[in-house]
């Protein structure tokens, strides 16, 4: 069955002419378009459509708060010169803005052109205030007094009350309103109150949405007023953080008091409905102190990413079938630690259950023979089994040493109370620098055993978080091998203290991970320069690093007939293909990006594509099959901008399935990563 959309393929100049490189902010929104493109795809079930539509609504608003509000910053502080893809910040902002607005036609397209209407034909409607039956409009109206009405609150703009603040991307509507006695015209600002649900329930699969509620009882707001316009609008605020070294003697109170500022940071976008009038654009625009620019027009429902909530009813007919992930019963139903004696566990999730490795550490916790237990923790959810494991050994009086990134973007808060409830437990918890983050995902036991004291480990691309394992593609290791344990209690040592350890089986950055991930694609440049099989299948989050991507271009030239240098990117990537300077720039790199592997092998795609996360690769060294061993090489993210560690290069042993899966794997596989701008922007 060929693909059927009504998104138009990618238009989105991402280079500017000459350069070597893509523009990173660009090609994420050639990304999100490829997500957009998804939503359109009739060949996703309905409500899997209507995700993929919250999702690209919902990356949108992130890429503001972050990404344009960076190049915001960039223009802020004079620094407008060329970046390493060519563009200054406003280039950037004038190409984002143009592709912004395409996108946003579009999705408004598919929503109601496409998703809407199907949406009806399957039994669920979204009515607009005019279209409710007397039944229904009796249910909103009793909804509505009594429980929407009590926590509204109208603020006039006037000179006796100034304009209101105004919160990250809530919804708002802008009143204008006439006195039928005097004539005079006011204006107010009524907020949607976010505690409440977004599109309210009419009873069976109907609902109206919240701002159309209220807009049809504003009299009850303005009693006596007769009500001239109803305008939603909806703003997004920077909401990056930068924090300095000088400032950070205490981090964790220095990130609680950014996170509680951040909401007060500049807006950088407004979105509005096609309705209202130059007069309300212009009181918007300049009480908000935003340029012409910063104004973007959008369809209703103004932010879409609340059709999550639609997503989410209960029809298995408009979902996807429920999967359910391989597990391992050794590892969970008997002795984890004798399973992992045994030989080497690979588990590739989400197709394998994470369930090992909460075993791993329940089991972990109860055991009387283990000594300590440390850990990294980095976006393990709002409730966790993995810190009520944490708990538990600190109460049995084990040694619990847990390192959190408190500036891990969107969890912080999360991740301070998750660091106070532990230390109030008796866990010693340790953080990042200012300046590194810890994207390492690592897991070490120490226990007592008759003959000697053995360490265990857990290493994973993936967060310590059950909820998400279930979603994004991932890789973990448990083994007990002696060099990696040691390894990874010289990484802990460095994250908790100060030291500068020599690795033997991991690559650690940002010291060694960058420098071993070019030698391996030296290694296979010069295979393909000397006539022998030479290939590089790296699966990444996104490639940004320009020394990586020149040495990949390299790899390319040297062997492209031999397909030497192909990733596979979910998001950001700096790297040209040959479709876009092929002959432009020397060595440019095959790629393949997550939408077209998706439309290539759709089955494997709906559950590993869409969510990759940064790379766990397996190196299989060039030799005869007959003595081919695997190398695992895991990378979790970040070449250099943050502390990250690589994974073994032993060779793990051959097992049967389930424990062991190591299927579809190429010679001379490398690892992968992208590095972070300066300030994580």
């Amino acid at each position: 069955m060929e693909r059927a959309v009504s998104v138009p393929e990618t238009r989105i100049a991402t280079v500017p002419e000459g350069s070597r490189l893509l523009s990173r902010e660009l090609s994420w929104l050639a990304f999100n378009e490829r997500v957009l493109e998804e939503a359109a795809d009739p060949r996703w079930p309905l409500l899997e459509r209507v995700k993929f539509l919250a999702i690209f609504h919902s990356n949108l608003d992130e890429f503001f708060m972050i990404r344009v509000a960076g190049l915001h910053t960039l223009l802020e502080q004079g620094e407008d010169g060329p970046g390493p893809d060519g563009f200054t910040a406003r280039e950037q902002l004038e190409r984002i803005g143009s592709a912004v607005r395409r996108l946003v036609r579009s999705a408004s397209a598919v929503l109601s052109g496409e998703l809407l209407p199907a949406l009806e034909k399957a039994g669920i409607r979204l009515h607009r205030r005019g279209t409710l039956g007397p039944e229904a409009r009796a249910k909103a109206a009793d909804y509505f007094q009594s429980t929407v009405f009590p926590v509204l609150t109208p603020l006039p703009v006037d000179p006796g009350h100034p304009f209101p603040f105004i919160s990250n991307l809530s919804l708002s509507l802008a009143v204008e309103a006439e006195d039928p006695l005097t004539g005079e015209r006011r204006f107010a600002r009524v907020k949607v109150p976010e505690i409440l649900p977004r599109f309210v329930p009419l009873g069976g699969d109907d609902f109206i949405p919240l701002e159309e509620l209220i807009e049809s009882h504003l009299d009850a707001l303005f009693p006596g007023m007769r009500i001239v316009g109803v305008y939603p609008f909806r703003i997004t605020r920077d909401m990056d953080m930068a924090i300095l070294e000088a400032e950070a003697d205490d981090l964790l109170q220095v990130v609680d008091r950014q996170v509680r500022r951040r909401r007060f940071g500049h807006v950088v976008r407004l979105e509005i409905d096609s309705q209202p009038p130059e007069r309300i654009r212009g009181l918007l625009l300049d009480k908000l102190q935003l340029e012409r620019d910063d104004l973007y027009e959008c369809c209703s429902p103004l932010g879409a990413s609340a059709l999550m909530a639609l997503a989410g009813l209960q029809r298995p007919d408009l979902h996807d079938p429920p999967f359910v992930p391989a597990v391992a019963r050794e590892l969970v139903e008997g002795d984890v630690f004798a399973a992992i004696r045994a030989g080497d566990v690979l588990l590739h999730h989400p197709y394998d259950s994470f369930a090992p490795v909460l075993a791993f550490l329940r089991q972990a916790a109860a055991d009387p023979d283990v000594l300590a237990i440390k850990m990294t923790l980095y976006r393990t959810g709002a409730s966790s089994e993995i810190v009520r494991s944490l708990t538990t050994a600190a109460e049995n009086g084990k040694q619990v040493a847990v390192a959190i990134e408190l500036k891990a973007r969107f969890d912080e808060r999360n991740n301070i109370e998750w660091a106070r409830a532990l230390e109030r437990s008796g866990v010693h918890v340790f953080y990042g620098s200012a300046e590194l983050k810890i994207h390492a995902k690592a897991a070490l036991v120490v226990r007592r055993e008759s003959d000697r004291i053995r360490r265990y480990v857990h290493l994973s691309t993936g967060n310590y978080n059950a909820a998400t394992s279930r979603v994004y593609t991932d890789v973990g290791l448990l083994t007990c091998a002696q060099e990696i344990g040691e390894d990874v209690s010289e990484l802990f040592n460095a994250l908790s203290g100060f030291a500068r350890p020599t690795y033997r089986e991991l690559a650690v950055a940002p010291d060694t991970l960058a420098p071993r991930f070019l030698a391996l694609i030296g290694e296979q440049a010069e295979r393909a320069r000397a006539g022998k099989q030479a290939r590089i299948f790296v699966k990444m989050n996104a490639l940004v690093d320009a020394e990586i991507i020149e040495a990949l271009y390299a790899a390319s030239q040297a062997g492209a007939q031999r397909r030497a240098g192909v990733p596979l990117l979910r998001g950001l990537d700096a790297a040209q293909p040959p479709s876009q300077g092929g002959a432009d720039v020397p060595g440019a790199a095959p790629r393949a990006t997550a939408a077209a592997a998706a439309r290539g092998d759709r089955a494997r795609a709906v559950r590993q594509l869409p969510r990759a996360r940064p790379g766990c690769l397996w190196h299989l060294p060039a030799q005869d099959s007959s003595a081919r061993r695997a190398r695992a090489r895991c990378a979790a993210r970040g070449f250099r901008g943050g502390a990250a560690a690589g994974g073994p290069q032993r060779s793990p042993q051959p097992r049967s399935p389930p424990i062991l899966k190591l299927v579809g794997f190429r010679p001379q596989t490398a690892s992968s990563g992208a590095r972070r701008r300066r300030k994580d922007r």
